[in-house]
């Protein structure tokens, strides 16, 4: 199977911070996505997230990550304007082809309602997620309560 055949992964963004840093969010979920590509999982990687507090764009810096881990430009595509992950997943589709079979790449607690979303969406889409041993304990606190609640307000259609 080609690389093109393979599924495309969709990097959902999270922050980037002060002077072009990547969080820890943003390094994590990237450096699976490029685990995917070097193991022959996915074909090519897109880099989705608009511009936050700080520039560059989360899908630029997710290229920039993913050129310097030895990832082919050709097999880099950018979704630069989304500012959610609702937004992230309308939008990478709107850029790939119709048949495209796409893994969403994002964090364990995020991963159900990015499932959601994309079929919500239409979007033929399974997740893979780095391993919850690479969250920290003050995150999980933080975010898994967050999660769940956006997780009924999408179901509601809410958000």
């Amino acid at each position: 199977m080609s690389d093109i055949d393979k599924p495309t992964a969709l990097v959902l963004g999270a922050a980037v911070w002060p002077g072009g840093e990547s969080s820890p969010t943003l390094a994590r979920r990237t450096a699976h996505a490029i685990g995917l590509y070097h193991a022959g999982h996915v074909g090519r990687i897109m880099g989705c997230g608009g511009l936050g507090a700080h520039p560059p764009t989360e899908a630029a810096l997710i290229a920039s990550l993913c050129r310097e881990a030895g990832i082919p430009e050709d097999r880099i595509l950018e979704e630069d304007r989304s500012t959610s992950t609702r937004e992230n997943l309308i939008n990478a589709k709107a850029l790939l082809p119709e048949a495209t079979r796409v893994v969403i790449v994002t964090d364990p607690y995020h991963a159900p309602r990015a499932r959601l979303i994309a079929w919500q969406i239409g979007l033929r889409a399974g997740t893979s997620s780095p391993g919850w041993d690479q969250i920290g304990p003050k995150q999980r606190r933080r975010h898994i309560p967050r999660e769940a609640l956006a997780l009924v307000a999408t179901l509601l259609r809410l958000r």
